[in-house]
C-alpha cells in the first residue's frame, strides 16, 4: 500500500508509517515523552530526508501529546501552572531553534547536524538514565541500604523569582522550569523531538517534582512547543509533509491511549530503565550508520573540454 509524499518527493508503505506512528504514540503515553527521539530516526531509516523528518515529526507530536495529556488529565496528573511556566521558555527556545535550523539548511549542513545531535544527546542522556535507573532498581532490592534524601537541593534552587506550585508542592525559581522549557523548545525545532527524554529526567532531578505528575506536565508543555515548531517550520523552511503527518497522527493518537494504560502498571525506575534502553539503542544505530557504507555511492569527476 504505497502512498506518495509530495514534500519528501518519495513513496512509502502507508501501513508501515501507521505502525510507526502507533509505536511512538504508545511510548508517548507510557513514558510521558513526545516520542520524537524515536520517530525522527525511524523516518530517516526508511529514507525520508532528515530535514523533512524533523519538520513533519513535530506535527505528529502534537496529536500524540494531546491524546496522552487527556488521559493524564483525567487522573489529575498535570500541574498546569508549572507547565505554563515551562511553556513560556519553550516558545522562545522554539523560535531560536527554527532560526538555527534555517541557517544550517541554507548552508547544506542540516542532515549531518541532525544526525550528530541525535547521537550526542541520545547517547549522553540515555547513558545517564540507564545508570541511574539500574542503581534505583538495585537499591529497591536491598531494603537495608541507606536511603537518600527525598529532595536534594543544589545551587539552582537558590535562583531568584521564586514561585509556589501547589500541585507539585514546590517552591522554586521560575527561571528553572522556564530554562528547561527553552532547551526543550530548541530540541523540538532542530531535532524534531518533544524533548521529553530530556525534560522528564530534568523535572525529576532538577525540579524535584513528584514522579506521578512528571509525564502529564511534560506532555502538556510539549503540545504547544511542537505546535509552534510545526507552524514556524512550515512557514519559514517548508519542511512539513502533510500526507506523512496525517499517517503519523492517526497511528499516534491510537497508540497513546494504550501506552497510558500500560504506563500506569510500571514502577518509576522500571519505566526509566526501559526508556533509557530504547534511547541508547537508537543512538548506537545512528552512530553505526554514520560510519557504515552507504547503499548508494556517488562519485564526482572533473574533466576539461
Amino acid at each position: 500500500m504505497q502512498v506518495y509524499l509530495p514534500i519528501a518527493e518519495m513513496s512509502v508503505n502507508a501501513l508501515l508509517v501507521l505502525g510507526m506512528g502507533w509505536l511512538v504514540g504508545f511510548l508517548s503515553g507510557m513514558f510521558g515523552v513526545g516520542g520524537g527521539f524515536l520517530m525522527t530516526p525511524l523516518l530517516i531509516f526508511i529514507g525520508v530526508p532528515p530535514a523533512i523528518a524533523v519538520g513533519t515529526q513535530a506535527n505528529q507530536l502534537v496529536a500524540a501529546s494531546v491524546s496522552g495529556v487527556l488521559a493524564h488529565w483525567r487522573r489529575g496528573n498535570v500541574d498546569v501552572k508549572l507547565g505554563v511556566v515551562m511553556l513560556g521558555g519553550g516558545v522562545v527556545g522554539t523560535a531560536v531553534g527554527v532560526w538555527i535550523f534555517g541557517i544550517l539548511q541554507r548552508l547544506g549542513q542540516i542532515d549531518i547536524a541532525i544526525t550528530l545531535s541525535y547521537v550526542f544527546f541520545l547517547g549522553t542522556i540515555g547513558g545517564m538514565m540507564l545508570v541511574e535507573s539500574s542503581r534505583a532498581i538495585l537499591r529497591r532490592r536491598a531494603p537495608t541500604a541507606k536511603r537518600g534524601k527525598l529532595h536534594r537541593h543544589i545551587w539552582l534552587h537558590g535562583l531568584p523569582f521564586k514561585m509556589r506550585f501547589q500541585r507539585s508542592k514546590l517552591y522554586i525559581s521560575a527561571l528553572l522550569p522556564a530554562g528547561i522549557g527553552a532547551i526543550g523548545g530548541m530540541l523540538v525545532a532542530i531535532m524534531g523531538i518533544g524533548g521529553g527524554f530530556l525534560l522528564v529526567p530534568a523535572m525529576i532531578y532538577l525540579l524535584n517534582m513528584p514522579a506521578g505528575l512528571v509525564a502529564g506536565t511534560s506532555l502538556f508543555q510539549i503540545i504547544f512547543t511542537t505546535a509552534a515548531a510545526t507552524l514556524l517550520q512550515a512557514a519559514t523552511n517548508q519542511t512539513v509533509d502533510a500526507m506523512l503527518a496525517l499517517l503519523l497522527l492517526i497511528g499516534g493518537v491510537v497508540g497513546a491511549q494504550f501506552g497510558t494504560k500500560a504506563g500506569s502498571r510500571l514502577r518509576g525506575e522500571n519505566a526509566r530503565l526501559a526508556l533509557a534502553t530504547i534511547v541508547v539503542a537508537v543512538a548506537l544505530k545512528l552512530a553505526f550508520d554514520l560510519f557504515s557504507r552507504p547503499d548508494d555511492l556517488f562519485t564526482l569527476t572533473m574533466g576539461v573540454r
